[in-house]
């Protein structure tokens, strides 16, 4: 693949310019229809088949690049006839009910019912250049393809806007739809509002990037496509501020490395999480400078080009840097990482637009180290200007509800996230953690956790959640993984409140354990000690992760050791996470660690939390590494649930 020269003039940055955005794009687009069938209809990519089976996922390669394609095509219809040319055969062969190689309907599979939105959106965006072309036969046909989607039951959760998109689309060719299924997918969507710009994926606590790749960008895209819909002018300030209130979040969850905050589901998906970034700039509805959306989204494709997420023939994986089969989840197939198309928006912006043409502009974590609150997910965030780094510490995300009893989801239940590690895939882990073990070595679970609260005081960041630790023997037959944690059968283990001080790279974690007997662990176990975990980091990292225990305050964390899990993981080939904890069984009592991930120039990891007595009972001072201190009179309120900010 052949890219032009860097502009670190234009893009000081990164480099990067449209052109690049451009060579990237159609690389990716030439590669994957090396794979494509002889009449265009289907691309059967080598890999893993999702468990709907080749039918689906050679579609949803066809509808994820064509997505791409649209937007390649809107910005520049001039010289991407060839990429239309192909795409239109395609849409022939594949909605042609006498192809026996013919597309499964929506109403005949579930997941082209997700399909279907791509190639609604993305006939939408090239109506002059595509659509309008179409020999009326094939318009025909593709009217039929999607009217399947009628009257259709979706999940309450982003699945909502694949039948709004699809249905407005027909509403504007001449075709069957249905305003009772828009108004109900309409509703389901302001129900799942959270409030600062953030939506909730479904009823339980999930947050992760689909609130920007999915809550964020479709609505603006279906504004596009139906701009005298009477809904979309009521809605156009509502859905556009929700925006905008995301968008000032999400420019603080960007690493100086490019990369987006590694949490959540699908993250196979990769640089789609720039998609949120490009809508603010094409829909106007944004506060933050040209310059700095670009910087962003240019960071995250950079970021992950440079470590190998597009393999030699061209393709995506299924993986994070390169591919990683652990990372594949039920409903993931060899055309679902081609979703990182949506972070390819911008090229649907024309070459002169700001986006395009602003000097690239900092981000905030490269500007000044940052703290940030954001109240739904409970995440506070701590970025740190020297090596780059953004942490998250979370009390409030668990991708359940409370007082659920299942397993830990690695991905949404861990107490930190940043851009730098890659959080520990198995359930129980250390990584992160506040847990106790068993005479076999098993660790608890703290998800259906209690948010009791966050705020900022003093420089600090302050969080708390309590949950009643729990050990899970897993249900074999719990169902496939979309996110949530397994089921299994319960055994309750004692009552944990957790605190997190933070500023900067450096974490207090302050743990308060009540209930805990010398059977805790269940069916006599005489000892459940306790581990308080650190930050994931590959054994040859750059990236330092340390837990210290802090003397003189509570009760003694006597024992360490550091947690390897050796083989391959998706940033690297041996994991490895540092801990501290009490050398026999855990008593009731408060504990203290102070938890650190610092990069080149971070904090340095001896740099630890020490703590001063003060005269009286309770009293003293927390003094972290820069001097500042945070008194333990403040404590008071922090162990009651909630406390108040």
């Amino acid at each position: 693949m052949l890219l032009p020269p860097l502009d670190h003039k234009l893009s000081p940055y990164t480099g990067l310019t449209r052109e690049h955005w451009c060579a990237y794009a159609d690389h990716l687009l030439r590669s994957a229809h090396y794979f494509g069938t002889e009449d265009h209809a289907n691309i059967h990519l080598p890999g893993a088949n999702s468990r709907y089976g080749p039918r689906s996922d050679s579609l949803e390669a066809f509808a994820r690049t064509f997505l791409l394609a649209s937007f390649r095509i809107a910005g520049d219809p001039a010289s991407t006839g060839w990429i239309a040319e192909w795409y239109a055969a395609g849409l022939d062969a594949g909605t042609n009910p006498g192809n026996p190689d013919r597309w499964p309907t929506p109403g005949e599979l579930g997941q082209a019912k997700v399909e279907a939105a791509s190639l609604a959106v993305g006939l939408a965006l090239t109506r002059d250049v595509l659509w309008d072309k179409l020999p009326e036969r094939v318009q025909e046909q593709l009217i039929a393809w999607f009217e399947t989607v009628i009257g259709e039951e979706y999940p309450p959760i982003n699945w909502v806007w694949f039948q709004i998109v699809v249905e407005t689309f027909l509403a504007s060719v001449g075709g069957g739809y249905s305003d009772e299924d828009i108004d109900a997918g309409l509703a389901i969507h302001d129900s799942l509002y959270r409030g600062g710009g953030w939506f909730a994926d479904g009823p339980e606590r999930a947050y992760d990037h689909y609130v920007g790749w999915a809550f964020q960008v479709y609505p603006q895209l279906w504004a596009l496509m139906a701009p005298n819909d009477p809904r979309v002018a009521a809605r156009k300030k509502l859905d556009g501020d929700r925006l905008a209130d995301f968008l000032d979040d999400a420019a603080y969850l960007v690493g100086a490395n490019g990369a987006p905050l590694i949490q959540g589901r699908s993250l196979i998906y990769r640089f789609a999480a720039a998609a949120p970034f490009w809508v603010g700039e094409l829909s106007g509805h944004t506060r933050l400078a040209p310059g700095l959306a670009r910087r962003a989204a240019s960071g995250m494709l950079d970021y992950f080009a440079r470590h190998g997420s597009i393999t030699e023939d061209g393709l995506l994986s299924i993986g994070w840097h390169g591919e990683f089969a652990g990372m594949k989840q039920a409903y993931s197939g060899a055309g679902s990482p081609y979703w990182a198309a949506k972070g390819m928006l911008g090229l649907a912006l024309p070459a002169d637009h700001m986006a395009w043409t602003s000097v690239e502009a900092p981000l905030p974590v490269e500007v000044a180290d940052t703290q940030r609150l954001i109240a739904a997910p409970g995440w506070q965030v701590d970025g740190t200007r020297a090596d780059g780094v953004v942490r998250i510490r979370n009390h409030a995300t668990d991708h359940a509800v409370v007082g659920a009893v299942v397993a830990d989801s690695p991905l949404y239940a861990r107490i930190g996230y940043s851009t730098h590690t890659f959080p520990d895939l198995v359930p129980e882990s250390v990584d992160n953690a506040v847990a106790f073990v068993d005479s076999s070595g098993r660790l608890t679970h703290r998800t259906g956790f209690e948010h009791l609260g966050s705020f900022a005081e003093g420089g600090f960041h302050v969080g708390a959640s309590r949950c009643t630790a729990h050990w899970i023997e897993p249900d074999p037959d719990a169902g496939p993984d979309h996110g949530s944690g397994v089921a299994g059968v319960s055994t309750p283990g004692p009552s944990v409140t957790v605190v997190s001080v933070t500023r900067g790279a450096v974490e207090l974690r302050l743990v308060r354990v009540t209930g805990a007997s010398a059977d805790v662990a269940g069916a006599g176990d005489s000892e459940a000690p306790l581990r308080i975990g650190g930050w994931p980091v590959d054994a040859s990292s750059f990236m330092v992760s340390a837990v210290r225990p802090v003397p003189g305050y509570g009760v003694e964390l006597g024992s360490s050791g550091t947690f390897v899990r050796s083989g391959a993981h998706p940033m690297g080939s041996e994991l490895t996470i540092p801990w501290v904890g009490t050398s026999g069984t855990a008593h009731d009592g408060d504990y203290a660690a102070v938890v650190i991930l610092a990069g080149g120039g971070g904090a340095s990891p001896d740099g630890g939390v020490t703590f001063v007595a003060g005269e009286g009972e309770g009293e003293g001072l927390f003094v972290f590494p820069d001097g500042t201190s945070f008194a333990v009179e403040r404590l008071a309120r922090l162990w009651r649930a909630p406390f108040d900010a």
